[in-house]
């Protein structure tokens, strides 16, 4: 059995999945082994990678036929994997080449975690960080801290509320106990709806900064700017906090979530997506019945105290207009 089962979900993503392989091939832990979907892909990514695996025996290519998207997709992998822990890795991510050595080490220091995030620096400008975790505002707004801000920031390892699946490492005993990602969701905010979930359950998420990874971001979606990720991510960002917001919190902070939806919809007007959003939103809703019903069978389950999702949670606004990291070192 390998030390860890490596996912990847390739759609389009260009000349960056090869270079991917190449990254994991140069890994200075060889104890692993590599699952790659491709989800009808109509360029030549596939094929390149291929060639760039070689006649590598780790190396497993499967191709889908068409667009599952990114949870469904990692959901069909992860049934095939065999290690006791699944590395999730985005076809446009590129690992150090300790990247594996560093998650491992940390797993193993940390064996009461079941969830590690990796350090991501924007693969077109070294200088800035294109994320050190995700975070949730009690509103119900996830994002990718430290998104932005120079690669220079003093960061330490520690908590975090959920790792960015773009590069990130979950037990797969525990990714299994919760029926791993929802495949409603196609892809945007999947994974914090995991971790949101793993987190309910009991689990905690830890943030590696020695774990290094460039990413490009939006390769396969034409970037998070597009039409198409606005559309699932504001759709997603509603289902996420329907499903998983604990009742004695869900309630009185739903009034504040609607707000915030009411201000990202008015903020979409002058930048052309408030059609997207506005479609997003009603999508939403259509879909809030077996919403719902996966909510009650998620609270039923809790088992985590309501005191540490409380403290999970950023509760500072101004946290989130900066895209803070949760894991800075104070000054």
């Amino acid at each position: 059995m390998p030390a860890a089962s490596i996912l990847i979900v390739n759609y389009n993503a260009g000349p960056h999945l090869a270079r991917c392989v190449a990254a994991l091939l140069a890994q200075d832990n060889a104890d692993f082994e590599v699952f790659l979907l491709d989800n009808g892909s109509a360029d030549r990514s596939f094929e390149l990678a291929r060639a760039a695996a070689g006649e590598d025996a780790r190396f497993h290519f499967e191709a889908a036929g068409a667009n599952l998207g990114f949870a469904a997709g990692n959901n069909r992998l992860a049934a095939r994997a065999s290690a006791d822990w699944l590395a999730f890795l985005n076809p446009d991510a590129f690992p150090a080449p300790d990247w594996l050595s560093c998650m491992l080490a940390a797993a193993a220091t940390h064996p009461e975690v079941a969830l590690f995030g990796s350090l991501q620096l924007d693969a077109g400008d070294a200088a800035r960080l294109d994320g050190a975790g995700d975070r949730y505002l009690f509103a119900g707004l996830p994002w990718r801290g430290g998104y932005g801000w120079p690669s220079a920031t003093a960061l330490a390892e520690g908590a975090v509320f959920s790792p960015c699946a773009a590069a990130a490492l979950v037990r797969r005993d525990a990714f299994q106990a919760v029926g791993g990602f929802d495949e409603r969701f196609f892809c945007y905010v999947e994974d914090v709806d995991l971790g949101f979930r793993l987190r309910l359950a009991g689990q905690q998420a830890r943030q590696i900064v020695a774990a290094r990874v460039q990413h490009v971001g939006g390769a396969s979606s034409a970037g998070a700017g597009s039409a198409f990720a606005r559309y699932h991510g504001m759709r997603n960002v509603v289902w996420c906090f329907v499903k998983n917001m604990p009742g004695p919190l869900f309630w009185p902070l739903l009034p504040l979530h609607l707000a915030v939806l009411l201000l990202l919809w008015l903020r979409a007007i002058p930048r052309g997506m408030a059609g997207v959003v506005g479609r997003a939103l009603c999508d939403a809703l259509l879909g809030l019945g077996p919403i719902w019903a996966s909510r009650r069978v998620i609270q039923a389950g809790r088992r985590a105290p309501l005191g540490s999702i409380i403290r999970a949670l950023t509760w500072n606004p101004l946290e989130y207009a900066r895209r803070a990291p949760a894991n800075r070192l104070s000054k």
